[in-house]
């Protein structure tokens, strides 16, 4: 690690684990402020079926990163590592802890290492053109360009990998380099902040999925449908990336009268396990995480007192 990199910390883990309890106990122990990291509830109005923190859950503790974006907004990877870098430099230059917690752990890692997307914005021009080029020509004919300049990516691509090609053609453009030397490049950049990363999670598989069914019939008794009629009312596009939400798309689809709200509730509930599953598939390949695994029921005591000795440990 390069000497002066800003120490961050991390709380991820999947969903229903307790992140958001235990950010703020220790953001209170750690004079800490909590950056989101949940591609969900930067969306306003959108508070139920995200579980956004409540008034009385921050117990004061500032929240950066929620309530951002409107639900009709296409938000990118690049915007967030933009504007929650610039949260954490404010927190940093405040002499505060920055906690940054959530599930979205592509967020995460992209903000740890400081991943540079000034030239990957999803609305800039050229992608927009190399993407109609795509859409005129077809992708055997797109692969063919790539090939000429960048034959080692090409022979790893599909024709109809449609978002690939694009890229991989877009980044030669922009810098004259190949996707495979820019990549390597970007790997090889120190990262811009040194992580203490928690990561929470159940011992036993069945009382996470519990956790989350129960969860979820919360979420309907505190108003989740009527939240998914609200924004369909306001004309938020259900193709919007906000409203293909998991607790979200099923809603919808029984005001379009497609299922039945206890189905819709079912459908939301193994959605959500399913998404818990592939969230511990990409954790567990950090081996930097230091896990803290709930028995039946969570004991946050325990989980404070263990994550406190991390931190401390970890020069904090």
């Amino acid at each position: 690690m390069i000497e002066n990199t800003p120490k961050i910390v991390v709380i991820t883990g999947p969903t229903a684990t307790g992140k958001t309890k235990l950010s703020v106990a220790l953001a209170k122990e750690f004079d800490g402020e909590i950056v989101s990291a949940d591609s969900m509830q930067i969306y306003r109005r959108m508070d139920i079926g995200t579980a956004k923190v409540t008034p009385e859950e921050a117990e004061g503790i500032p929240h950066h990163m929620v309530d951002i974006a409107e639900p009709n907004e296409a938000y990118s990877v690049a915007r967030y590592v933009a504007e929650a870098s610039a949260a954490v430099e404010d927190i940093l230059s405040r002499g505060k802890l920055p906690i940054v917690v959530g599930g979205t752990n592509l967020y995460i890692d992209s903000l740890i290492s400081g991943r540079d997307f000034a030239d990957n914005e999803e609305d800039n021009s050229l992608r927009r053109e190399i993407d109609r080029e795509y859409e005129e020509t077809g992708g055997e004919k797109m692969l063919e360009i790539l090939r000429e300049f960048d034959p080692e990516r090409a022979s790893k691509l599909h024709p109809a990998d449609r978002r690939r090609i694009v890229r991989a053609i877009e980044i030669f453009r922009l810098t004259g380099k190949t996707i495979t030397q820019h990549d390597l490049e970007t790997q090889a950049l120190p990262p811009r902040y040194e992580a203490a990363m928690l990561a929470l999670d159940f011992e036993d598989r069945a009382d996470l999925y519990a956790r989350i069914d129960k969860r979820v019939d919360i979420m309907a008794e505190q108003g989740l449908f009527e939240e998914v009629k609200a924004l369909l009312e306001e004309g938020i596009p259900e193709s919007s990336t906000a409203m293909q939400a998991i607790g979200y798309k099923e809603p919808a689809a029984f005001f379009r009268g497609e299922i039945t709200k206890d189905e819709a509730l079912e459908l939301i509930k193994r959605e959500s396990r399913r998404y818990a599953k592939r969230q511990l598939t990409w954790l567990r390949r950090n081996e930097k995480l230091f896990w803290i695994r709930h028995k039946a029921q969570p004991d946050f005591n325990e989980a404070r007192r263990l994550s406190t000795e991390y931190l401390h440990s970890f020069g904090l």
